[in-house]
């Protein structure tokens, strides 16, 4: 799934604004400290890239998802009873443990897209597009214009970490701008307090990996492809500067062979490939829902890149330099991109963890 080129929400609490922007930046809503779902903290203004604002009085009720990423935000943020739907829902095994077992529990309104009319006939009170393309449902139908939303009594708002991504002034190099999307979700739905213990974890765990690696230059850190092999092996696509994966990359001390391509992500050529020659390759394959059909669709993108000619040459292919991480925790914002950072960390840099205990 790509993000479109619209810019979505980026959320801002009380009265302070801010613009569609990627990582690098600190969250600049003021902190409601707002807990469970009662009025403190209460009312929470969202605004929208062009400065358009939408104001909760309250914490919403009955909440809709676009996909797994908001649906997990939610769980995560003690919110998870209120979801009331969600289309794209985490496959069998995509989230762990307890976490899992309650995201299978959330009713199914579009294995894909949720359609128009459905969603318009929820129930909801809020609905939280993880992509910006989600204003553009293809065969469910058209999206929701902002008055059907608002005459079905729908507030819309956006993941601005994915769904600002195409637009946004800066490369996200750090994981503040998914940090920002926790923290305003827990505003929202009067869970602030959780959302802080949430951020406070992840910055733990990107601390302790920066401590280990150390501040390496840009130009003695490791090459890192992410093959996004779900998006097929005709033409590649990169993730580019202002995509999730950039940061969490960046944070585990690897540098993206495609940063410096603008936007989230663009379809390059093996040749464009080949040309980066990448120290490491992650192997991008999103959850199956089978662990051993997901383990196998890890096998079939490791056995094209080790038999195409164009590949079979890297460095990363002939050292067996690959990684088998999940495309979902490294391309969407969520709490466990943290601990892909760590994963890849210890994968490229294992000296340095190992001279760290």
């Amino acid at each position: 799934m790509r993000s479109g080129k619209l810019c979505g929400l980026a959320v801002v609490v009380a009265l302070a604004a801010t613009a569609c922007g990627g990582g690098g930046g600190t969250d600049t809503g003021k902190d409601t400290g707002a807990s469970g779902r009662g009025g403190s903290g209460f009312p929470v203004q969202i605004a929208d890239c062009k400065g358009a604002r939408t104001t909760f009085s309250s914490a919403p009720r009955k909440i809709v998802t676009s996909n797994a990423a908001a649906l997990e935000m939610l769980l995560r943020l003690g919110a998870g009873d209120r979801v009331i739907g969600t289309g794209f829902p985490p496959g069998k095994g995509t989230l762990p443990g307890d976490l899992g077992a309650r995201a299978q529990k959330v009713p199914v309104l579009g294995e894909h897209l949720i359609p128009k009319e459905k969603l318009l006939g929820s129930g909801a009170d809020l609905y939280i597009d993880t992509f910006a393309s989600m204003n553009a449902m293809g065969g469910a139908g058209d999206a929701p214009t902002p008055e059907e939303f608002g005459a079905a009594g729908i507030k819309h708002i956006y993941l601005a970490s994915t769904a600002c991504a195409p637009t946004a002034a800066k490369p996200q190099r750090d994981l503040s701008s998914v940090e920002e999307d926790i923290k305003r979700l827990g505003a929202v739905t009067g869970t602030s307090e959780r959302a802080d213990q949430l951020v406070a974890g992840m910055r733990a765990k990107v601390a302790a990996v920066r401590k280990a690696v150390g501040d390496l230059p840009r130009d003695r850190r490791p090459t890192y492809f992410f093959f996004d092999y779900d998006a097929g092996t005709k033409q590649p696509v990169a993730v580019c500067r202002k995509q999730v994966a950039n940061a969490v990359i960046n944070q585990a001390g690897a540098r993206n062979v495609f940063d410096g391509c603008d936007g989230d992500f663009t379809p390059v050529s093996w040749e464009d490939v080949v040309s980066k020659d990448p120290d490491w390759i992650q192997l991008g394959v999103r959850n199956r829902g089978d662990a051993a059909a997901t383990e196998a669709a890890y096998d079939q993108a490791e056995e094209f890149l080790k038999g195409f000619p164009a590949t079979k040459g890297l460095t990363a292919v002939r050292k067996g330099h690959f990684l088998r991480i999940g495309s979902e925790r490294t391309t969407i914002a969520g709490v466990g991109n943290a601990d892909t950072v760590e994963q890849i960390a210890r994968t490229v840099h294992p000296t340095r963890f190992k001279a760290a205990r």
